[in-house]
């Protein structure tokens, strides 16, 4: 049986406005103004940052890569950034890299709780279960509304034999937020792992009225049980 989706590790902040930079023709505007602003103040980790972010949107990932060092050799505790230097190096497929920022990131502000979702993720990729756990169960409790790492954290239980915990894990995901396919997916394989075939069927309807792409094995044995 497949096991549950799990997100991909957060890379978004909140100190970039995505509406600047997502439209080609703002973005190099965008992206000049805040180059005329590091001319000013150079050593503003802020804006370094920002421009890291803004040069990620455009694909010029090795600029990026520079800006966002700069950015933490001037302001050191800019946790995002060493956020966003893990997603590089895992679009690298430098998960090692990416882990390493993460952990600098929780390292240089308690309770980053982006961080140590990131972590966790990882930490599943790498089949360290017990590890993920941790810190996921971490990033849950800096933020209660953590949609993906309770998602990640249901995926962990799951793979280690924690059904019920797995459930639990994903019905507080749409808590938050009841059109959430993943949930939807990952509690399907759930509740067939615990024989409840009725709800089974439920969170499969809903997984794919809500765009998820359920696999054909799932689909099949559900149908089984019609």
């Amino acid at each position: 049986m497949d096991t549950p989706q799990a997100d991909t590790p957060q890379t978004d902040t909140p100190q970039v406005k995505k509406s600047q930079v997502d439209k080609p023709e703002n973005a190099e505007e965008y992206i000049n103004t805040l180059r005329q602003q590091l001319a000013g103040n150079a050593d503003c980790g802020t804006t370094h940052y920002n421009l890291g972010v803004a040069l990620i949107g455009q694909k010029k990932y090795d600029e990026a890569k520079m800006e966002l060092e700069e950015s933490v050799r001037c302001s050191p505790t800019l946790a995002e950034a060493y956020v966003q230097l893990g997603g590089l190096c895992l679009q690298e497929g430098d998960m090692d890299g990416c882990l390493a920022y993460n952990e600098k990131s929780v390292k240089t502000r308690a309770g980053f709780s982006e961080g140590y979702g990131n972590i966790g993720f990882l930490q599943l990729q790498k089949g360290n279960i017990d590890e993920a756990i941790k810190a996921l169960q971490k990033a849950i409790a800096f933020n209660s509304s953590f949609i993906q790492a309770y998602t990640t954290l249901g995926t962990a239980y799951l793979m280690k034999g924690l059904v019920e915990e797995s459930i639990q894990a994903n019905l507080k995901v749409l808590s938050l937020e009841p059109t959430f396919a993943i949930a939807h997916n990952n509690l399907t394989i759930g509740y067939l792992e615990k024989g409840d075939h009725q709800k089974a069927i439920e969170h499969c309807d809903k997984a794919i009225e809500y765009g998820y792409n359920v696999a054909s094995e799932i689909i099949k044995e559900i149908d089984s049980y019609r």
